[in-house]
């Protein structure tokens, strides 16, 4: 990840309190004038929401489709080839897309939903291989669309980890059962993965977050907020800090000081819309304790098993 001068990483947010077209135009709008400013005419870009599961549409933990559609309709007036993809765990990125309302939502849109599977092995500095898709790395630009909730394992899951997603299928459980438990190294894959893919942009959508028992069966919590910045770490620290969070509550944010990367302190970003003050996370429930990083066997063997199934 690029190293900034401190002050000089963006960070914007707006308040939305609904997902009603308008709104979410307008506030889209704005965050990408503030923080994606460049002609993007000819470039291939891929828009990575969260699509975790296969549920009813408008599912809380994913990516609202609102929010999704107009980032999509603003790139392509910018002139960029928008593709819109994920790797779920569970299911498959077309199904989930479906089921949730996301096709439908950009069905008038000149846009290709697509699963980022067609693997690529990369190894990483301690050893390990990890299977990336090819559909994710050869783009120009990486939009990155996360969805703002507790997490049970990581205590808050935002852009960083979004593109945990960019890991082929069943190499995400795999990747925890091996990488979870040793010597911090799945905090370090984390941050390894966003060296082995394009130039980003990584938005949040918590307009209705997720509070309580994240990241599949929390619940809402109407947080009114929109953000954006070209920094995944300082995007994630200014909504950690408005959460009320510290480092070492979190094993990625402690991951990122511990590495020195550049948005994990909060003198390095500048605020050019709305403040962290703006938004009130009063009452905001996060996991009463972390479960280890590491997945268990059986519950890996599961996954491969259902994966294969429903293929």
């Amino acid at each position: 990840m690029k190293v900034e001068k401190k002050g000089q990483i963006v960070v914007a947010f707006v308040r939305c309190d609904r997902y009603e077209s308008s709104d979410v135009d307008a506030a889209i709008w704005k965050l990408l004038e503030t923080v994606c400013n460049r002609s993007l005419h000819g470039t291939k870009v891929l828009v990575k929401p969260n699509l975790l599961a296969p549920k009813p549409p408008d599912f809380l933990p994913c990516t609202n489709p609102c929010v999704v559609r107009q980032v999509c309709k603003h790139l392509i007036d910018m002139g960029a080839a928008v593709s819109v993809g994920d790797s779920p765990t569970f299911g498959h990125g077309k199904v989930i897309a479906e089921k949730i309302g996301l096709t439908k939502a950009l069905s008038d849109l000149p846009v290709k939903i697509i699963d980022l599977d067609s693997p690529k092995l990369v190894k990483l500095s301690f050893g390990a291989n990890i299977p990336l898709s090819r559909k994710a790395i050869e783009n120009d630009l990486l939009v990155n669309v996360a969805k703002l909730k507790s997490h049970h394992q990581t205590c808050f899951t935002g852009a960083v980890k979004n593109v945990y997603g960019c890991v082929t299928g069943l190499g995400k459980p795999v990747l925890h059962l091996i990488n979870g438990d040793r010597k911090k190294r799945f905090e370090k894959m984390m941050f390894e993965i966003w060296e082995n893919l394009p130039p980003s942009v990584s938005l949040i959508d918590g307009v209705v977050a997720m509070h309580g028992a994240g990241p599949t069966n929390g619940k809402p919590y109407e947080l009114g907020l929109l953000g954006a910045s070209e920094s995944a770490v300082a995007l994630d620290t200014a909504v950690m800090i408005m959460l009320g969070l510290q480092a070492s509550d979190a094993p990625l944010w402690e991951m990122a000081l511990d590495k020195g990367i550049s948005g994990a302190r909060i003198e390095d970003i500048v605020f050019p819309l709305e403040g962290i003050e703006s938004f009130s996370a009063s009452g905001f429930e996060l996991p009463d304790k972390l479960y280890p990083l590491s997945f268990r066997p059986l519950p890996v063997l599961r996954f491969w098993v259902k994966k294969l199934v429903g293929k």
